[in-house]
């Protein structure tokens, strides 16, 4: 079945898990969307796990259209949501809606999901007025990094954490159809996703998000530069895929690979035609 921004909003209802994972390619996404996956988030984390940046702060409108346009033709049936980077929506409500737009008619991408509670409201409620779904982020946004002082835990204090639950209303009110929670206590996001009739999505939030979505580089073993707490490793691909380089290494340089099977030949008569 189709996900669809209804079928979030059903299944908060119905009380089903949501379960979401990155994509930044099409066989990537393709491979997802077999799995029967909920949503394929294309997030500007790409910036570290696909182009080498230390943040996400350099990722720009044509790298998220670029990659949010690869994923898109590989699915059929998951929800596919396009990240707004850095200084795409802050400047301006109209930079918001067309950038956002953008997304949608280029990238092709179902939904859009930017950072910040309260002062991105505005901006939101104007996305939204031009029928484009918005998928909210609050607790740590990596786009405010520098604000935060690097990747570190939101809403541990009750003044903190009160600030978050607002924002969460915020968004909810401001017509977004479900929340990111990113790294804040389990019991504030047990307490926000309560608080609101719209889904939460948790990375880094506990179990009591109505779902959750990863990195699929972080749950896969493939990228070692940041190993956060909150991330579960299901299977060591990263050293799979080393292991199968170094045999093909080895086997190229002994001779091995590629053998006649791997081959295409000519007939004899066409090839003495040559001498």
């Amino acid at each position: 079945m189709k996900n669809t921004v209804a079928t979030f909003k059903q299944s908060k209802l119905k009380g089903e898990k949501l379960s979401m994972l990155t994509a930044y390619d099409y066989s990537m996404a393709r491979l997802m969307d077999s799995s029967e996956i909920n949503g394929i988030l294309v997030g500007d984390s790409l910036g570290m796990v696909c182009l080498g940046y230390k943040d996400t702060l350099s990722v720009t409108m044509e790298d998220m259209i670029h990659h949010t346009k690869a994923v898109s033709r590989g699915v059929k049936n998951a929800l596919v949501v396009g990240d707004m980077p850095f200084m795409s929506y802050q400047t301006s409500t109209y930079d918001a809606v067309k950038n956002a737009g953008r997304l949608i008619q280029e990238g092709t991408a179902e939904a859009v999901k930017l950072e910040g509670g309260a002062s991105v409201e505005e901006q939101i409620k104007a996305i939204v007025k031009a029928q484009i779904p918005v998928m909210g982020h609050i607790g740590l946004t990596p786009q405010s990094i520098n604000i935060f002082g690097g990747f570190k835990v939101q809403g541990k204090d009750s003044s903190s954490a009160r600030q978050i639950i607002d924002d969460a209303k915020k968004l909810e009110e401001a017509g977004a159809f479900s929340i990111v929670l990113e790294c804040v206590p389990a019991e504030l996001a047990s307490r926000i996703t309560e608080s609101v009739s719209i889904p939460t999505i948790g990375i880094g939030a506990g179990p009591g998000c109505d779902g959750q979505i990863l990195v699929y580089q972080d749950m896969l073993g493939m990228f070692s530069d940041l190993k956060p707490k909150f991330v579960k490793n299901y299977a060591n691909v990263g050293e799979i895929m080393i292991n199968a380089f170094k045999n093909y290494i080895e086997e190229v340089k002994q001779g091995v690979f590629p053998q006649t099977v791997h081959s295409f030949s000519m007939s004899e008569g066409e090839l003495n035609k040559l001498y």
